[in-house]
């Protein structure tokens, strides 16, 4: 079964459908958690792509007898796609500020049935974070739900914890380098949303819901973070309009 088969098995995304409930700001409560796997597949562009290149990628990497550290894991999609493309013996490690969403990893792995050790955690991303012994740190469109003030903090423990030769994967939602291509790029993915089943309403309420709580980077400003945390080695291994994916090596 492939990951995108398994995700549209999960209940239908339809939280912003309602227009006469009054729009709050959007969290990974129980609520998004149900849905999460069927809004990631249909909100994404390329996301089971997108996660085939992270497993790929970080199979490089690994070592045995390394930790493996998946930060906002969500419902351990990222995790159990890592586990199925390598034989390493290695610990995953999921942190999530969410428990919704940490029960729902647990589920998955135990499902899943992956042969490696895995731990998944609850931690607050926006706070001191020691990671040991790693060889591979993702995180996949979590870093835009760090608040700014606490993202380079994160991006310097993350390249502290890794081991020489580590990397880290990175996929993020980014503005434009230009208000003309960021309207152009984001109009693009708005037909996106419509042509996988959202309506104008659900577009326009998720969107009020994210304004203040997912800010995004450009992707050069992503690029001079990683510089300034240490990452002299990085690059581009995905880009869909205002999607990217980095992978830096320490």
């Amino acid at each position: 079964m492939t990951t995108s088969t398994a995700l549209k098995m999960h209940p239908s995304d339809t939280l912003f459908a309602e227009a006469t409930q009054a729009v709050r700001d959007f969290a990974f409560d129980h609520q998004v958690a149900q849905v999460f796997d069927d809004m990631v597949d249909r909100s994404v562009p390329f996301y089971s792509e997108i996660q085939r290149m992270i497993s790929e990628i970080s199979a490089d990497y690994m070592v045995e007898g390394t930790r493996v550290y998946d930060l906002g894991c969500a419902t351990g999609t990222t995790i159990a796609a890592m586990a199925s493309a390598t034989g390493k013996d290695v610990h995953f490690v999921g942190l999530d500020n969410s428990a919704d969403m940490i029960h729902q990893c647990e589920v998955k792995l135990k499902q899943a049935g992956i042969p490696q050790p895995y731990t998944c955690q609850l931690a607050d991303l926006n706070g001191p974070l020691e990671l040991a012994n790693a060889s591979v740190v993702v995180l996949v469109l979590t870093l835009q739900f760090v608040r700014p003030l606490h993202r380079e903090h994160l991006i310097r423990s993350i390249y502290e914890g890794l081991n020489d030769q580590g990397c880290l994967i990175l996929v993020e939602k980014v503005l434009g380098e230009s208000s003309t291509f960021n309207r152009q790029f984001i109009e693009y993915y708005y037909q996106m949303k419509r042509s996988h089943g959202y309506s104008e309403t659900e577009i326009a309420r998720k969107r009020e819901a994210l304004e203040n709580v997912l800010i995004p980077y450009t992707l050069s400003e992503n690029h001079h973070m990683l510089e300034r945390c240490g990452f002299q080695q990085h690059d581009v291994f995905f880009k869909w309009y205002n999607f990217c994916g980095l992978v830096a090596v320490k």
